[in-house]
């Protein structure tokens, strides 16, 4: 599965707005939890097209690595927690957690200016 390109769920924030960047990496325990991952995805992706402090999102997925990266932006720590729990979102993260071998998140702040977010800032943060 290639990259998903960078999506923009909501109106752009003004240019001198902080933005709310979140990016993590999941590795399945298996190839089994990666394509059940795969599956799930577009649940997920269809949630986040939608939702409510969305800036914009992307994914990475190498299903036969077992590894998955994501990226998005947000207005707000709380916008991304209402969409963490809400939605498809909630049960699929519950639902595949016994599947992860190990997953990293980082969070960071950046200008609304400098959306998209670029790949390399986001992979170098979760190295």
């Amino acid at each position: 599965m290639p990259t998903l390109p960078w999506i923009t769920p909501n109106p752009p924030p003004p240019a001198a707005a902080d933005v709310h960047v979140f990016a993590s990496r999941f590795e399945t325990r298996t190839l089994w939890g990666a394509l059940r991952f795969l599956v799930r995805t577009p649940g997920v992706w269809r949630q986040v097209s939608r939702a409510p402090g969305a800036y914009g999102a992307t994914l990475k997925a190498r299903p036969f690595r077992r590894t998955y990266w994501t990226l998005s932006a947000w207005e707000s720590p709380q916008a991304l927690k209402a969409f963490a729990r809400s939605g498809a979102h909630g049960p699929t993260a519950d639902g595949l957690a016994a599947q992860m071998r190990d997953a990293k998140f980082v969070t960071w702040t950046t200008s609304a200016d400098s959306l998209p977010v670029d790949w390399d800032e986001a992979l170098k943060r979760l190295a």
